[in-house]
């Protein structure tokens, strides 16, 4: 936690004896994403990981107590709401939270079960309406968001998210619309407002029948995120990788057996910290902000936009590019060997071949049969600097990563800028494509969910890579004469009388 205080996180749910759902899974989300967790019981149930066959309601003003004694001696930071069984229950909850203006509540609206049984009854479903406009985020699953609003249940990502926009919409909250209960290899979810959606998120679905308590904890792991840092869509980026690493490793725990609980402590027996911004790929790109900046400054890039740049500078960029790609595909290679697992094998293993036919296609229809020329010595360090991050996986796929994502930013706005008839508009167009863009934003998932694995130490070594890659990368796009004249790269070059520019013997 790096000295940052420790938020107090309030749940109020029914219990899970068996410790996969409810307020036992609740406590165990709320300690692995860093905070510290409490609890007022409203619910005990008699279950295991087969399901659930009793409840119990305590009094209603049982509750009101419970609330009463931690609000009145403890900073709450946030509240996660799960089970509510009877609408006086509710009522007894809305009544607590009216008195506590400006605390951040996740609500977990618990109205069906997997099996699509309804489990209020519709005095209750009314009461929990009554809630919502208490509520910050509610999290309902595709059964429960059209419970909510009426209407049938959705069957495709956008008809939920258009769910999801109305229920923002009628109740001024902010939903997390979730794709898990949907047919697909893709999970994604969203949390829309009643202005649209904010933030996305997506991957592939993780394969385990051990999903016992998932929305549970997901709702418990945004409200402590959020209390962490203060920001939704991050919190939900945060939340989702945890969880998704929690899934992934749940066939590790031996508990009962019907659908098992997820692996919430997965990262901690692993020796890795608890989720930290630090380890979204938002945070590292705002943090290049400024260097962005300066590459949208240099002439070799004004010139690819409007089609000034001189021939002989493209052809120096397109040679040296030429010999950056061929080391750039064996370090992919090298990546897909280090990969931990054969989906990450097969991405980079694809990327490789993907970078040498790149450099056949585009490059060598523009080079033609010329002999390789030297690299320049601002070519040399970036693909030294490649070859030297192998020493671990995740810092390897951090110094491949701005290679794709600023390539593609760039590419995508320079070719909305660009005017017909733009020489270089083949480049362009390859770095502004739909097939670049979707490699782009599966090499930024990859990267993203090996950040949420890394420690402390490892994270911070996957930033410094991808920091000093896009370094490189902007030394890169300074070798024209006008930027190096400048002074903004300082590796040494020559123009001959023809226009086109020679490379120092290194």
């Amino acid at each position: 936690m790096s000295g940052a205080r420790i938020p107090n996180i309030l749940s109020i749910a029914g219990s899970d004896p068996s410790g996969g759902a409810g307020i036992q899974a609740d406590l165990k989300s709320i300690a692995a994403c860093g905070g510290y967790g409490m609890a007022a019981i409203a619910a005990l149930t008699v279950q295991n990981t087969r399901g659930v066959t009793g409840v119990h309601t305590p009094p209603a003003d049982f509750l009101t107590g419970q609330l009463q004694a931690i609000s009145g001696d403890i900073r709450i930071d946030a509240v996660k709401i799960g089970m509510l069984a009877t609408a006086e229950v509710i009522e007894a909850v809305t009544g607590w939270l009216g008195t506590q203006p400006g605390t951040a509540v996740v609500l977990d609206p618990v109205l069906v079960s997997t099996s699509g049984d309804r489990l209020l009854e519709h005095d209750a479903e009314a009461a929990l309406r009554r809630l919502l406009p208490l509520v910050t985020v509610v999290t309902p699953n595709t059964a429960e968001l059209a419970a909510l609003l009426g209407e049938p249940e959705a069957t495709g990502w956008d008809a939920v998210l258009g769910q999801a926009e109305r229920l923002a919409h009628r109740y001024n909250v902010l939903v997390l619309a979730k794709g898990g209960h949907l047919a697909g290899g893709e999970r994604p979810d969203a949390l829309v407002g009643p202005d649209g959606v904010h933030a996305e998120v997506s991957g592939p679905r993780v394969d385990t029948p051990n999903s016992h308590g998932t929305g549970c904890s997901l709702s418990s792991a945004l409200a402590t995120l959020w209390a962490r840092c203060g920001d939704w869509g991050d919190a939900l980026r945060l939340a989702r990788g945890w969880l998704q690493d929690a899934l992934a490793t749940a066939g590790e725990l031996e508990v009962g057996g019907g659908h098992g609980p997820v692996n919430h402590f997965s990262a901690l027996w692993a020796g890795r910290m608890a989720p930290s911004a630090d380890a979204l790929l938002s945070t590292w790109w705002d943090g290049i902000a400024g260097l962005r900046s300066r590459i949208d400054s240099l002439t070799f890039i004004r010139g690819l936009r409007d089609g000034s740049l001189p021939a002989g500078e493209f052809h120096f960029y397109l040679a040296q590019d030429a010999l950056y790609l061929r080391t750039y595909s064996q370090v992919l290679s090298r990546a897909a060997q280090l990969a931990p697992n054969r989906e990450e094998q097969s991405f980079w293993a694809a990327g490789a071949v993907g970078a040498l036919q790149e450099e056949a296609n585009l490059h060598r229809s523009r080079l033609g049969a010329t002999g390789d020329p030297e690299p320049s010595p601002t070519t040399s360090a970036y693909l030294n600097h490649l070859l030297a991050s192998d020493t671990s996986y995740p810092q390897l796929v951090a110094a491949i990563l701005p290679c794709y994502w600023l390539y593609q930013d760039i590419g995508r706005r320079l070719a909305a800028a660009s005017s017909p008839g733009n020489p270089y508009a083949d480049w362009l167009d390859a770095y502004s494509s739909p097939e670049f863009d979707e490699a782009t934003a599966a090499a930024i998932a990859t990267v993203q969910q090996v950040a949420f694995r890394a420690d402390a130490t490892g994270l911070a070594a996957m930033r410094r890579a991808f920091e000093e890659s896009s370094r490189h990368e902007l030394a890169f796009f300074a070798q024209t004469s006008a930027d190096a004249a400048a002074g903004r790269v300082a590796a040494p070059r020559e123009v001959d009388a023809d226009g086109l520019v020679g490379v120092p013997s290194l």
